[in-house]
């Protein structure tokens, strides 16, 4: 895949201040933020060519390598602030990147759907409304109704677990 210098500066201007924002949230110092924020999108441009959509997304990819290079900085000992996991930032980059993954993988899975399966999935689950109603609404009988949604929901639980997500987290 290539890019143009266009679409590098796009992805810089798009993920730059998220990576900074988790790096400095990482080492609580606005220099070594910096210079590993800069080093994330050496080695982003340095490999952009090696990037495969069908992998994972970008904001993925820039979020392996942001990490990656966080903990090579720590584990050269540049500098003494610890690595605790367990914190959590507030905008942490690695949570907008997952929920941003898991949404696209949602819609992508309810996408795969026949119209009639998606439009069930999205009627009970988004509006909230009953099988029971759905199936007078679509003029279906309530077995069949009933037996489409879980038909449909079995189809996104094995997509997502394909994909890498667990299903149980949105049906």
């Amino acid at each position: 895949m290539y890019f143009t210098e266009e679409a590098k500066s796009e992805i810089y201007e798009k993920y730059q201040s998220k990576v900074f924002g988790y790096l400095y949230g990482k080492t609580n110092s606005q220099q070594d933020a910096e210079d590993l924020c800069a080093d994330v999108f050496v080695k982003v441009y340095a490999k952009l060519d090696s990037f495969d959509e069908n992998k994972a997304s970008l904001s993925t990819w820039i979020f392996h390598i942001t990490r990656n290079t966080l903990f090579d900085f720590f584990r050269k000992g540049r500098s003494t602030v610890e690595l605790d996991e367990n914190i959590p930032q507030e905008g942490d980059f690695s949570e907008d990147i997952c929920r941003e993954e898991a949404l696209e993988a949602l819609a992508d899975a309810l996408e795969s759907l026949p119209e009639r399966e998606r439009n069930i999935v999205l009627l009970h689950y988004y509006k909230r409304i009953p099988l029971k109603t759905i199936a007078e609404q679509l003029d279906l009988s309530y077995s069949y109704t009933k037996l489409l949604h879980n038909q449909s929901v079995e189809k996104i639980r094995k997509k997502l677990e394909r994909t890498g997500f667990l299903a149980d987290s949105f049906v």
